[in-house]
């Protein structure tokens, strides 16, 4: 799929072009047959239109967007949520849910990427108490020891289990 077009015009800074560029791709691979869910920038797409205050558009593509593309991308659902606060005409939220993407990006960048930091730079990525996150201050040192975190792994749900458990739930009920 060809995204060139999309490139440039996030590479020129031309937001404002970005959601009628996105649609009409959209469109052309459609036309086309082409299958385009998995790879499509759905949270651009979204953010193209709330740039443009046309939050009933990014609405209609939120609905449109597959479950599956939803719980896979966190992006997504963070570029959404900015779109709700805005439907929903709460604006003071709107803020509150991009600084909280920001900070919890930087929060596991600066995890990842570091193993002590100081607290001015600590202070300067997140804007937040660095004591709050379990992260410890050594006093002569002036640096911050970080708490790695523990990865998550997520639990499949086996499609036996499920079924025993809806015969279950429906001798129950019945």
């Amino acid at each position: 799929m060809d995204f060139s077009v999309l490139n440039e015009a996030l590479a020129s800074k031309s937001f404002n072009k970005i959601a009628d560029i996105c649609d009409n791709l959209m469109l052309q691979v459609a036309a086309e047959g082409v299958p385009f869910r998995d790879e499509w920038p759905f949270a651009i797409h979204l953010l193209g239109h709330i740039y443009i205050d046309d939050i009933n558009s990014a609405r209609f593509l939120w609905k449109s967007i597959p479950p599956a593309i939803k719980e896979s991308q966190p992006e997504v659902v963070a570029a959404w949520k900015i779109g709700q606060k805005l439907w929903t005409r709460d604006y003071a939220s709107v803020y509150e849910a991009i600084r909280e993407l920001y900070t919890k990006r930087m929060f596991e960048l600066l995890q990842s990427a570091y193993s002590t930091i100081s607290i001015q730079d600590a202070a300067q990525f997140l804007g937040m108490n660095v004591l709050g996150q379990g992260w410890t201050v050594d006093p002569t040192s002036r640096m911050i020891t970080v708490m790695k975190q523990a990865i998550v792994k997520e639990q499949k749900l086996d499609p036996g289990k499920l079924q025993r458990l809806t015969e279950y739930v429906f001798h129950l009920e019945h």
